[in-house]
């Protein structure tokens, strides 16, 4: 079992940051792929970022390429997605997942664990 809790959601401008941060905790000593996974309103979850074990790969969506970045630091057992240049479209619950897949996957069925989620509004 892995347990994921997000933090860092909030409100921000159009064009402004945010960092979002995942702890994980249980089943920590294993190798596990991190993706981030956001739903809007009326939508389906869809696949943001991912990132292996080792962060040598990582994948994205090709909406927030090159404005998000996928980090983690596997001594505090902590992911992290860094959003710059936000934009309204960006508003949705970002989700954390764990997978212990040997890949690093975008689709949501391929992630064993999920975090509670955490919003994040940006306002034109």
């Amino acid at each position: 079992q892995v347990q994921l809790v997000e933090s860092g959601g909030g409100l921000v401008q159009a064009g402004g940051s945010l960092r979002l941060s995942c702890a994980a905790s249980g089943r920590t000593s294993s190798s596990y792929v991190m993706g981030w996974f956001r739903q809007a309103p009326g939508k389906e979850r869809e696949f943001v970022a991912a990132i292996s074990w080792s962060g040598r790969n990582t994948n994205y969506a090709d909406s927030v390429r090159g404005r998000f970045t996928i980090s983690r630091d596997n001594a505090n057992n902590t992911a992290y997605l860094h959003m710059n240049s936000l934009k309204p479209e960006d508003t949705a619950i970002y989700y954390c997942a764990a997978s212990f897949r040997n890949y690093v996957a975008i689709l949501p069925r391929t992630y064993d664990y999920w975090g509670q989620g955490t919003q994040v509004t940006v306002s034109s």
